[in-house]
């Protein structure tokens, strides 16, 4: 019984008087944090040399140790690289670089958005034909009825002597250049 009481003790005296722990961050919260920032290091690495322009690496330090891992090949060298990295990454302010980072995948998946919309803008006038031809100039007027139905007749012609689908690319294109001017 005695047993009981000092457990109950320890707990209410942690409750009255507060941790000095409770200031700081649990071991399981920094090490969290501390992959995070390897994990956005890492993100960096994979980024083009145009889209790493972009971000606001204000370290040059940091600039240099990214480019460095992406110079090595070897898997255990490559990954102790981005262990510094993400070591570097704990002396700075991670905020604006995860911003930048998201926006940029943010407009990849817009671009995404935008040519799946135009695939599926031509797979539609190959399929339907004049009926899809009446829908897409309903949406996009300043686009050219005979060039579009040019293009489907061509598509179709392709098709059915078995040659490679250059009509579809054209139309492609063509859909894409009518929905970027609207």
């Amino acid at each position: 019984m005695a047993r009981g009481r000092k457990s109950l003790n320890r707990t209410s005296a942690a409750i009255e008087g507060g941790d000095a722990s409770e200031d700081k961050p649990s071991k399981t919260a920094l090490k969290r944090e501390m992959t995070a920032r390897q994990k956005l290091g890492e993100a960096l690495v994979m980024l083009s040399e145009r889209e790493l322009e972009k971000m606001p690496i204000a370290d040059e330090r940091l600039h240099e140790v990214i480019q460095q891992a992406r110079a090595i090949s070897s898997h255990s060298a490559k990954r102790r690289h981005l262990q510094y990295l993400g070591k570097l990454m704990r002396d700075i302010d991670p905020a604006p670089l995860q911003a930048a980072l998201d926006e940029l995948h943010q407009r990849h998946r817009d671009a995404a958005e935008v040519f799946k919309g135009l695939e599926a803008w031509r797979d539609r006038l190959l399929d339907e034909g004049n009926a899809a031809i009446d829908v897409f100039l309903a949406d996009y007027p300043h686009a050219e009825r005979q060039k579009l139905s040019q293009l489907v007749r061509q598509h179709q012609r392709e098709m059915a002597q078995a040659r490679p689908p250059a009509a579809a690319r054209k139309l492609f294109r063509y859909i894409r250049e009518v929905i970027d001017t609207d």
